[in-house]
């Protein structure tokens, strides 16, 4: 495992277009996500232990701002051929498994994590009503084996704020976790 910070896209950034699979087949778009006051970019995938530590959080950040009109989605972008434990079966486990309440969509041809310059699991992106880059950092300060709870405290604050019509607070620390797993020749320049 190679711990990898996130890229810190820069503030501003439109939200990059995506239309790809669920678990279940169905396509979800940016356009389906349209007239939310955010949207919420996760990736993430299933065998990494940053995730593995956060994913109960995840689950409740699904369950606690979509149903206050909050979009959310995480996207697995990892090379299933060398990680079989991150293919979009195992996705589907994982959601029952985590109860995880938004759609969990499959980046097979990688160009997605390209787009959104994700770097690491987890990488996250919170988008105004807008679509416009306003948080894009850690979910919080725990991480496997610091013994700081997970609490969602930087990633929460943020979502507060674009409720609440506030900024997303200025400090904004990169989010750490496994690189994420690259089919070969695919890797970011």
């Amino acid at each position: 495992m190679a711990l990898t910070p996130s890229t810190m896209l820069p503030l501003g950034t439109p939200a990059p277009a995506f239309a790809l699979p669920d678990t279940g087949g169905k396509v979800v778009s940016l356009a389906d996500l349209a007239d939310r006051p955010a949207l919420l970019v996760m990736f993430i995938c299933n065998h990494c232990p940053y995730v593995k530590h956060i994913r109960a959080e995840l689950a409740a950040l699904g369950r606690d701002y979509q149903a206050r009109g909050v979009a959310m989605v995480a996207i697995n972008s990892n090379d299933v051929a060398n990680h079989p434990d991150d293919s979009p079966e195992r996705m589907a486990a994982e959601v029952v498994a985590a109860g995880y309440t938004f759609p969990y969509l499959f980046d097979e041809t990688q160009t997605v994590a390209r787009a959104y310059r994700a770097a690491c699991t987890p990488d996250f992106f919170l988008f105004d009503g807008e679509r416009r880059l306003v948080y894009r950092g850690q979910l919080d300060e725990s991480r496997p084996g610091n013994s700081v709870p997970v609490t969602g405290r930087d990633l929460r604050a943020a979502l507060e704020a674009v409720l609440t019509g506030r900024p997303a607070p200025a400090a904004q620390k990169p989010s750490m976790g496994c690189n994420i797993k690259w089919k070969p020749g695919n890797e970011p320049r």
